[in-house]
């Protein structure tokens, strides 16, 4: 048996293992949704590529019109949970009715557009009230261990979500597949009524309410550096992930089951990222933590474009690529998450939290058609090197602001108006 002392100290506090156990469960749902919807309009309504570009915009663009009305409104409540347990049972009515539509043979690609963007809407609702719940669970001197807990169960969820979605889909048909999903939702609402935190008072309705937390990461300079960094970051990534399986599969000649492989190793290496990560902190410091993660993060994608001559050397630069850019970005998440936690003031903080989402989801599909410009114009490789140097120059973003100097996290601040730049240890 193992001694008490080696599990983690919330992991024996009963409402966040509640918590984390329903969030762990319901990652995994994500990654088989993340799969069988598209096969479904793939494989059961013939969807030509129009239409998958479709269906993608159905799912992203609640991320993009939400995050801050819906941050305002989850700011306004006293009872965020109860809006949680509600978006779990609305995505999962919502997956339910594929399977039903499926078997009583009425299933459109009206339907999967209208599903993508509910359950899209309902979890950016989950996302923004999610933020406040986790500090009402957790304190300040454990965000990192929780972060990392959580960003663990997604690293798992990565690496084990799709093939699990793909047996599914396998044995039952994309439909039926998203039956296990709809469950997953089902047991995270029921792990979230079985807590019952002292959640933070809801803010008061005052002129420029909806507005306040763009304003407030606009006006914090640590916040304002991570958004700038970040914002880069989504761009120059989504012009690299634009254009990454077609670089892959005809440039270099990776056979599918290949590149699958690749993908696995970057899974990989985010689980033992996430599992480092809390090491990392207590060495460096959370602020250096930050800078290193990003970088770690981008620099080694540059092996990407450099890849070129026998198909196992280029096989090994793509894993290790993968491997080594996953590892970091649970650095990043982790660290830069905890932070964000600690920093922003009770009062604003799922505005906050919209506001940022909103501002780097908004910088997604304008790197992906800037990517799909420039890999038709100048050619695949070319625009990869663009895309991937930069990425890397996101890390100047960081280093003028008060992030790299900061060794422990800042002090929780209740009232916006008090919140100051942190300052180093």
């Amino acid at each position: 048996m193992r001694p008490a002392g080696h599990i983690p100290v919330l992991l024996r506090e009963r409402s966040f293992r509640r918590y984390w156990t329903g969030q762990t469960v319901s990652l995994v749902g994500d990654q088989i949704s993340l799969i069988a919807i598209p096969l479904a309009a793939v494989l059961v309504l013939g969807a030509d590529a129009a239409e998958m570009g479709w269906l993608k915009t159905a799912e992203l663009l609640p991320a993009l019109l939400l995050n801050m009305p819906l941050g305002a409104w989850s700011d306004r409540q006293a009872r965020r949970r109860r809006a949680m347990i509600a978006a779990d049972l609305g995505r999962a009515a919502l997956l339910l009715t594929l399977p039903a539509a499926y078997f009583l043979d009425v299933l459109t690609l009206a339907q999967l557009y209208t599903v993508a963007f509910g359950v899209g809407a309902l979890t950016v609702l989950f996302e923004v009230c999610n933020t406040t719940l986790f500090v009402a669970l957790v304190p300040t001197e454990h965000y990192v261990q929780a972060n990392l807990l959580v960003n663990g169960s997604r690293s798992m969820a990565w690496l084990a979500g799709p093939g699990v979605g793909g047996v599914l889909v396998q044995f039952l048909t994309a439909p039926f597949a998203l039956l296990a999903d709809a469950l997953t939702y089902l047991v995270s609402a029921g792990y979230l009524s079985r807590i019952d935190p002292v959640e933070p008072p809801p803010a008061p309705v005052a002129k420029g309410h909806f507005t306040e937390g763009m304003r407030w990461v606009v006006g914090n300079a640590s916040m304002r550096a991570l958004f700038a960094a970040s914002g880069t970051i989504q761009f120059f990534n989504y012009m690299f992930h634009t254009l990454f399986v077609l670089y892959a599969t005809t440039e270099l000649g990776l056979s599918p089951g290949v590149f699958g492989g690749v993908l696995g190793a970057g899974a990989v290496g985010g689980l033992i990222g996430a599992a480092c990560s809390g090491a990392v902190v207590r060495r460096f410091g959370i602020g250096r933590s930050i800078v290193a993660g990003f970088l770690g993060f981008t620099l080694p994608l540059l092996l990407i474009p450099l890849a070129e001559g026998p198909t196992v050397l280029v096989v090994l630069l793509l894993f290790v690529a993968e491997f080594l850019s996953c590892a970091a970005v649970m650095v990043v998440d982790i660290a830069a998450g905890s932070f964000q936690m600690a920093l922003i003031p009770d009062g604003v903080r799922a505005r906050v939290m919209g506001a940022y989402r909103t501002l780097n989801h908004g910088f997604r599909p304008l790197g992906a058609l800037v990517g799909g410009f420039l890999g038709t114009a100048l050619g695949l490789r070319p625009t990869l090197w663009i895309a991937t140097a930069g990425a890397v120059l996101s890390v100047f973003w960081l280093l003028p602001s008060p992030l790299p100097r900061l060794r422990e996290l800042p002090e929780p601040v209740v009232d916006p108006a008090q919140a100051e730049e942190p300052t180093s240890a």
